[in-house]
């Protein structure tokens, strides 16, 4: 067990591993595949044109802090699960020279196939306890396994349940009308029903995996959740920590496989997790955003990983919301061309 890991207990039975914590998390850029082949200039170009929103949202967390010292880091999110980006020995220093032309720093990447794929006992870093990174782990399975679906007002479970057809909604889906039995009337439409709705509604329907003969697909929905869930410290295995961010290799190698999940790209970088997020992206991730609300709204977060945040919180005058999925919050704005295929 590492000299500098915390517990907090929370019952007699419970015991959660505590994990070093920022204020705010900011993410400068959740790059797709086809655009992480590009040159300098493209990122640089990136990272120029959302240099002052990200240092707006600086001065906002330091405003919020009331006059302590903001802990603030910074990441971004690579698809290397959906397409293969260049090698990490090609990309790593370019988006890093970019980041700083364009005024910012980089603190931390992460792969968006560690959000998806289990741990290989192989890349364990042997410096680790064995416990650090449980073998066979995926971060989506850890969070598919805690949704708890949000039925909607006098509904009867014929729907199938989200562990069986990888939907999740968060409503009443319409119901078929194509198909009755022979000499009845067929029934007549009803449109879909948010549960929540305020005066109208609006409904989401999310896919979140995929099963063919490849094996399981996860959506970007559902990993972009991961993610998040990821960045706000809230995801425990066991009440172990998950995905401990860690530095770069001396040598960069060329399949980002043989990298971690999440990379510490500067030594002097504020804790990887956060109070709380801000997502800086264009307005094409909206979809996505809503989708990963939606699925948020519906994972059931362990009581004593939101006991342990929040008990911090409150010891450094911070009063967290009692939702995750209010924590985060975004900036859409314009970063520029992106010629990727889009989000999943």
């Amino acid at each position: 067990m590492r000299a500098d890991a915390e517990f907090f207990e929370s019952t007699a039975d419970a015991r959660v591993e505590s994990i070093p914590l920022s204020h705010l998390s900011i993410e400068l850029g959740h790059f797709y595949s086809p655009d992480l082949s590009r040159g300098v200039d493209f990122f640089t170009d990136h990272f120029r044109r959302i240099a002052r929103w990200s240092a707006t949202a600086r001065a906002a967390c330091r405003d919020a802090v009331q006059g302590k010292t903001a802990r603030i880091s910074t990441c971004v999110l690579i698809d290397d699960y959906f397409g293969q980006p260049e090698s990490p020995r090609t990309l790593l220093p370019k988006l890093l020279a970019a980041a700083r032309e364009g005024g910012l720093e980089l603190d931390y990447l992460a792969r968006e196939s560690g959000c998806a794929d289990p741990v290989d006992p192989a890349d364990a870093d042997p410096a680790e306890p064995a416990d650090d990174a449980p073998a066979g782990l995926s971060l989506a399975e850890l969070v598919e396994a805690r949704i708890v679906e949000d039925p909607p007002p006098d509904s009867t479970g014929a729907r199938p349940p989200v562990r069986h057809t990888g939907w999740l909604c968060n409503g009443q889906r319409s119901p078929a009308t194509d198909r009755h039995e022979a000499m009845k009337r067929p029934s007549a439409w009803l449109p879909p029903a948010e549960n929540a709705a305020v005066n109208h509604s609006i409904f989401a329907d999310i896919e979140l995996w995929r099963d063919g003969e490849r094996g399981r697909q996860w959506s970007c929905a559902m990993l972009a959740a991961v993610w998040q869930l990821l960045r706000l410290g809230v995801l425990r295995d066991k009440g172990r920590r998950v995905a401990v961010p860690r530095p770069l290799p001396d040598e960069l190698p060329d399949d980002w496989r043989r990298l971690p999940a999440v990379l510490r790209l500067n030594e002097r970088a504020a804790p990887f997790s956060a109070y709380r997020t801000m997502t800086i992206c264009a307005p094409l991730f909206l979809p996505i955003e809503n989708a990963v609300r939606t699925i948020m709204q519906q994972v059931a977060v362990d009581p004593a990983v939101l006991d342990q945040l929040g008990g911090r919180g409150a010891d450094e005058g911070i009063a967290l919301p009692p939702a995750v999925v209010d924590r985060i919050e975004y900036l859409f704005v314009d970063t520029g061309p992106v010629h990727g295929a889009g989000p999943g």
